[in-house]
């Protein structure tokens, strides 16, 4: 898996895999991409600093600072 967080945008992305994707669904603060199989390809995180401060919870706190090291643990 590959992630990038944009701090201009405030977008965390994650590409879970390695095909094209064919559409894509809104779900709240998300954004799925699926493939002709439906299988999540890439997602968006919109307003990642609301997410990952509720994930603080429940994240180990290494996966936080990896994805999000703006953020203090």
């Amino acid at each position: 898996m590959k992630y990038n967080y944009d701090p201009e945008s405030n977008i965390l992305t994650l590409k879970i895999a390695n095909r094209p994707y064919e559409y894509a669904e809104e779900m709240g603060d998300f954004i799925v991409h699926f493939d002709k199989k439906n299988k999540p390809v890439y997602i968006e995180i919109l307003n990642a600093n609301k997410f990952i401060k509720k994930a603080v919870n429940v994240l180990p706190k290494s996966s936080i600072k990896e994805f999000y090291p703006q953020i203090s643990v």
